[in-house]
Order: structure tokens, then sequence, then C-alpha cells
């Protein structure tokens, strides 16, 4: 589980493509308290750090991962957004992110707001049926506060700090980014879906 508060933009070192792809990522941070099987937020993508050596972390991407996530787009000198595992002990700034990937969105605009940016992301209704007007969305692991939704893109307001601190800084209109929508929406969906047809029932009733 993670926050979706970043902590550091790592630098793909190197790619290494055969039956998965393996990304070699610089980290100065990240890799100082880190251990060989970890799970590190990847671009909002949850894996599993299969060689520590130094500053620089190993990650092995499936086919399964490449298909539903932007991974398979990264270049060597891309930067990612890397945060470790949620710890019980610290505070918990962003929101609940579980660094399972709903859809991949496309940059479509970044326009200046006083000394802030808003950036607007196309997305799949997979994505927006869970993304509601101030509420919460992961985008490339980043918890982000959603400004307006629209029927087939929302927008974001990003400081000038998230922009710099994160791989925003290098992203241009046209790149794909990762898009985790708010779980609790989903459960919410599971648990009260197949009720609320008899809910309807009931209410033309009265």
């Amino acid at each position: 589980m993670f926050t979706g508060l970043v902590e550091e933009a790592g630098r793909v070192e190197k790619i290494e493509e055969g039956g998965m792809l393996r990304l070699e990522i610089s980290a100065p941070m990240v890799s100082s308290d880190v251990s060989l099987g970890d799970s590190v937020s990847v671009n909002g993508v949850c894996l599993t750090v299969s060689e520590a050596r130094g500053d620089r972390l190993s990650f092995d991407a499936m086919a399964e991962t490449l298909r539903r996530t932007a991974l398979g787009g990264l270049e060597v000198g891309s930067f990612v957004n890397l945060e470790r595992a949620m710890s019980a002990e610290k505070r918990f700034g962003g929101h609940l992110v579980q660094g399972h990937v709903d859809g991949v969105g496309e940059v479509l605009g970044v326009v200046p707001e006083g000394g802030a940016e808003m950036w607007e992301f196309a997305a799949s209704e997979a994505v927006l049926r869970y993304t509601v007007e101030k509420g919460s969305i992961c985008v490339d692991g980043i918890s982000l506060t959603v400004v307006a939704v629209r029927d087939d893109s929302f927008t974001v307001s990003i400081l000038p700090h998230t922009r710099g601190a994160t791989n925003l800084k290098s992203l241009r209109v046209g790149d794909v980014v990762n898009l985790e929508a708010d779980v609790i929406g989903k459960y919410v969906e599971k648990l009260v879906g197949p009720h609320i047809g008899n809910f309807l029932i009931e209410r033309q009733s009265v």
C-alpha cells in the first residue's frame, strides 16, 4: 500500500527486454532503505525489487503489467516517480494507493493558472466512473485532487513543487501516464451495486 506522495524522481539507467522487461533505476534516496523483495511504486505501479546494487534498483515487469500500464514506453533517461511502501508509524498524507493501475491516460493540455498549472488528462470510463470533483486520483504514482470531471477527461491543479519533484517536469502533451482511481469508490460500488435496482423500485412504489 502507498500514499501517492512521491519520495524521489528516479532515472531509468538501463532497460533489458526478454521474457520480462527489466528496469534499472538510479534512486539515491529510496535505495538507501529498501531490500531485495520490497515493494516500490514505480510511476504508480507496484513492483518488486529484484536487485539492489548501490544507488541502483532493478525491477522486472511481466507481460500483463506491460499490457495494462505505460511502463513499456519508458526509455533510458526517463524520470520515474518512486515511493516505498507505506509504514504504520508515519503520517498518512495522500490517499490509499494500491499500485494497481486502472488504465492508461494521456496528457491533453497544460495551462498556467496563477502560480500553478491546470493539467488535463484523457481517461477511460474504467477510471472516470470512480472520479469525482475534489476527490483523489493517482497519476503516475502522484496523489492529486480532481478539479473537474468531463466526459472523457479530468483536470488537476499542479503546484510548482509537485512538478519539480516528480516526472511531471519531463512530461509533454501526448505523453501517456498510469492512472489509478480511488479504491474506496470501487468498494462502495461492489457493496451497494447489487441493491440499487431494489432501492429504485421501492422509491417508485412509494
